[in-house]
């Protein structure tokens, strides 16, 4: 019985820049087969499917035209790329609408279409004032918890509850574009944040990925709270 040998080929597309893949064929498979399988892929139909082979150092070595030949015909090697070039113009993959969405229609509604709808949030709130008109009218004061940053200052080592995790303190003070009030930010010693340090487009402090928080003060407790040992708790 023949051994089925096989190769690993990179493939890229015609009309997608972006599409890059390592695909294993089989030497005995057809040409067809192989744009069958490829077809699953990319969307690129078999009948509107050229494919072109090019060596390691970028050169084109065959074009792969007779479907009924195996693709160990054209003698692919593995590391090879496999170009396919996508010969419908009408083709899901044209446009470049695949890769950027921006060429994408969005969904869009007129203020008035959207006041007929029920079970929004402006439905909602409306519902809200009238049973309680004061609800909406309270605001959050610009110094909303100043009073708890008085002890708290940057470079503190630091507890957060709940949950007890630890940090150091990297920013204390105001944050508009996020809500009136105080607030405190925290590089914490594990990666237990959900960001680093940039929140909603601005800078506030500077730490690694997903060790960041931005925190009500109240919440932060500053004081001799030296990094936990990762080991400690494997310890009997």
């Amino acid at each position: 019985m023949p051994i089925d040998e096989s190769v690993n080929l990179r493939v890229t597309h015609s009309n997608l820049k972006n599409f890059s893949a390592d695909v294993h064929f089989s030497l005995q498979m057809t040409v067809e087969s192989a744009k069958d399988k490829l077809w699953k892929k990319c969307g690129t139909s078999v009948d509107s499917m050229s494919l072109e082979l090019y060596d390691d150092a970028g050169a084109k070595v065959h074009e792969l035209k007779d479907n009924l030949r195996p693709l160990g015909f054209y003698s692919p090697q593995d590391g090879y790329q496999l170009h396919i070039i996508d010969l419908d113009p009408s083709s899901v993959t044209s446009g470049g609408w695949l890769e950027d969405t921006s060429l994408v229609e969005k969904f869009s509604i007129s203020e008035e279409a959207f006041d007929k709808l029920d079970g929004t949030f402006r439905k909602f709130k409306e519902k809200l004032a009238s049973k309680n008109p004061s609800i909406l009218e309270k605001k959050i004061p610009d110094n909303y918890m100043e009073d708890f940053c008085s002890n708290i200052k940057v470079g503190d080592r630091c507890e957060v509850e709940p949950g007890g995790k630890r940090g150091v303190v990297k920013f204390v003070g105001r944050a508009e574009n996020i809500a009136p009030g105080f607030w405190v930010g925290i590089q914490y010693d594990e990666p237990l944040g959900k960001h680093n340090g940039i929140v909603k487009g601005k800078c506030y402090f500077d730490c690694p990925p997903l060790h960041g928080a931005l925190l009500r003060p109240d919440k932060v407790k500053v004081g001799d709270f030296p990094e936990c040992d990762p080991f400690e708790e494997d310890e009997i």
